[in-house]
């Protein structure tokens, strides 16, 4: 079904465990479409203060649950960009009840998603919320967008909206992030290989290339400085490497982000 990969760097060895012609993961049939707001960047400075959700079925494009709810907070530095005033969030309310739905949620859940996953899942395991031990995905940086949509490599939420014709109505609360996304994947109809592809094993490589070679980089998705210091450097798959039109170097063994290791293979196949 697959092709070789002819193209693999030979200063590159194969993740472990991974055949020359891996498979692709099985896509998942329920999403957790999540976004948080903080009232910092990390949970050293300060707490999650709103989460949204939805449960979302990758079959029929359908939301079959979606919840948001507030935590309290003292303060809210962040309140210019969010639009939370800390007294909001602790004027009485059941965000306890929320949160119970919201693990409920998580239950059902084959994988979790978010745009820019790194930085809403450092937020999980901490305060008030539970750690998510699900496989997670990012819409940022694991799905490889269609070409024909004309998106930078790491689309933001409205670039993605913008590019599926979903109107722009709000931005900088929770749950509206999580709609827009919905509604992107509602229109997108090979939604279930970018699925696939977006759980595939990554590992952070730089390129080896020369400066007068630098827009091959560029053009393949390569951010120069981030994360690597005087480098072009992206996270990429075994597939993704091999067909890479330049050779690379791995700046490290594996991917580190992603729980699956740690769990049993997931059965996603539900019954009727």
């Amino acid at each position: 079904m697959h092709s070789p990969l002819t193209k693999r760097s030979p200063s590159l060895p194969p993740l472990p465990g991974l055949s020359d012609t891996p498979a692709l993961p099985t896509c998942p049939e329920r999403l957790l479409i999540l976004d948080t707001e903080t009232t910092a960047l990390s949970p050293q400075q300060g707490q999650c203060i709103e989460v949204g959700a939805v449960l979302f079925d990758v079959t029929s494009r359908s939301v079959l649950m979606q919840v948001s709810f507030l935590l309290p907070c003292d303060r809210n530095p962040a309140q210019a960009i969010n639009g939370i005033p800390a007294a909001v969030s602790r004027l009485e309310q059941p965000w306890r009840s929320g949160l119970a739905c919201f693990e409920a949620m998580v239950a059902d859940a084959d994988a979790v998603l978010a745009h820019n996953a790194a930085f809403d899942r450092q937020w999980f395991g901490n305060g008030e919320l539970p750690a998510l031990c699900k496989p997670w995905i990012c819409s940022m940086e694991d799905i490889r967008w269609p070409a024909e949509r004309q998106l930078r490599p790491t689309p933001s939420v409205r670039d993605l909206a913008l590019a599926y014709g979903v109107p722009v109505w709000a931005a900088h609360r929770a749950l509206t992030d999580c709609i827009y996304l919905v509604q992107v994947f509602q229109r997108c109809d090979e939604l279930e290989a970018l699925l696939q592809g977006a759980l595939e094993p990554r590992r952070l490589v730089r390129a080896r290339l020369s400066y007068d070679e630098r827009q091959l980089a560029k053009d393949a998705g390569f951010r120069w400085n981030e994360p690597v210091p005087k480098a072009w450097s992206r996270r990429l798959s075994e597939r993704e490497i091999a067909a890479l039109p330049f050779p690379v170097d791995p700046v490290e063994a594996e991917e580190p982000a992603r729980p699956r290791g740690e769990l049993p293979a997931p059965q996603w196949r539900r019954s009727a």
